[in-house]
């Protein structure tokens, strides 16, 4: 089950990349999210990514590490819900409003993200 956590570190590596050479992209869906009940959809997905990284956590070279983003992929999946759409607006709005520099620094986040979980799967 590990190849699975490697192709979720790929998959990261490339929206980094992708966020890195177009941020308004990574507005867009900030904006996308911001609207109606979708921002739900985003806590459904960190479910899923939780799930997956701590079933696949005992079959990586570092359980640690997995186990890790698999909690904080759990942690911030029940913030989406605890905190509820309006302050989850205010915080997307916050976000959309950031400049450039910022949200490629935020990209290369998520690309050595994406790298360790490569590297520990």
């Amino acid at each position: 089950m590990d190849w699975v956590i490697k192709v979720i570190g790929i998959v990261f590596v490339l929206i980094a990349i992708l966020y890195f050479l177009k941020p308004e992209i990574m507005k867009g869906l900030m904006h996308f999210f911001k609207s109606g009940n979708r921002m739900y959809f985003a806590g459904l997905i960190r479910f899923v990514l939780a799930i997956v990284f701590l079933l696949a956590a005992r079959d990586c070279r570092s359980f640690r590490v997995i186990f890790a983003f698999g909690i904080l992929f759990l942690i911030s999946g029940l913030l989406i819900f605890v905190l509820g759409p309006k302050r989850l607006r205010v915080m997307l709005e916050w976000w959309e409003k950031q400049s450039t520099v910022f949200l490629r620094v935020l990209a290369l986040v998520t690309l050595a993200v994406g790298v360790v979980v490569i590297v520990f799967a």
